[in-house]
């Protein structure tokens, strides 16, 4: 990932931007995740505030296993200590009953404790990853963050996803190229009850795929069905290696899905949400 001169300067015009509006927070309590979202915003904060910066990540079934080590790693790696709270979520009729509206309730969730650890600590400000590009998205967690005051350094910087990677290679931050990562819960179609049973199976699923060496990867959950999309990068080679194939039907049958599909087409961002005929 390169940029002309030109290109250059404007986003590290932003960069400056961006550390000037956090020093002028004082403190803050960042929503981690792991990605390079998230990830960006926990190292500047850092850089620019130390320990005024206190990065949290949220523990849940809609967690996979693999993004939390992952977000674990990283914070270790820059010295972030760090803050991991249980958040109950997926135990809300709210949140289980998997409408149009669950991830603004999960980011109330979350964004409750951490107005909540705010308080007890004496920080100032909440934030949260979203970028520019998310703007042109329907995203009901956006809404949560505006009930709890919750402020977006990365959108009002004016930083895009492209350049956050960007800032994110420079920085030496490891999630810079990795892929995006939604919670676990999107890989049921809508209005599918949510579980942390049907969370954990997915995850298993997904962990099987993902030893296979695949990089992006979703299973989506219909009941007794698993349909596998593969980045469309990667889905070429997936779709010529029959042993591949095999094995990760076979593993994902011993996980207790009856009939496992590997969607053509690949990765589509939100497809449990599309109606299928």
């Amino acid at each position: 990932m390169s940029y002309k001169s030109d290109s250059h300067f404007i986003i590290k015009t932003k960069e400056t931007g961006l550390c000037n509006s956090l020093q002028a927070l004082g403190s803050v309590v960042i929503a981690y995740s792991g990605g390079v979202d998230s990830g960006l915003l926990a190292y500047y904060a850092r850089r620019v505030l130390g320990s005024k910066a206190l990065i949290v990540i949220a523990i849940s079934p809609s967690l996979a296993q693999s993004e939390l080590d992952f977000a674990r790693q990283q914070a270790k790696q820059f010295g972030w200590d760090l803050l991991e709270i249980a958040t109950g979520e997926v135990e809300k009729p709210e949140y289980k009953a998997n409408n149009e509206m669950r991830c603004y309730f999960c980011k109330t969730e979350l964004f409750q404790y951490m107005q909540k650890i705010a308080l007890e600590r004496g920080f100032n400000y909440l934030a949260y990853g979203a970028n520019l590009d998310d703007l042109a998205d329907f995203r009901p967690g956006h809404e949560a963050a505006k009930e709890f005051k919750v402020l977006s350094p990365l959108q009002e910087a004016q930083l895009s996803k492209e350049e956050i990677r960007y800032l994110a290679k420079e920085a030496g931050l490891p999630s810079w190229d990795r892929p995006q990562a939604a919670c676990l819960s999107s890989r049921f179609p809508t209005f599918t009850p949510i579980t942390p049973d049907k969370l954990s199976l997915v995850d298993k699923a997904e962990t099987v795929l993902k030893a296979l060496g695949l990089k992006q990867v979703r299973v989506r959950h219909y009941d007794s069905e698993a349909r596998i999309e593969i980045g469309t990068d990667e889905l070429a080679a997936f779709l010529a290696n029959k042993d591949k194939q095999l094995i990760a039907t076979t593993r994902l049958k011993e996980l207790g899905y009856k009939e496992v599909i590997i969607d053509p087409e690949g990765y589509k961002q939100g497809s449990a949400n599309i109606i299928r005929h």
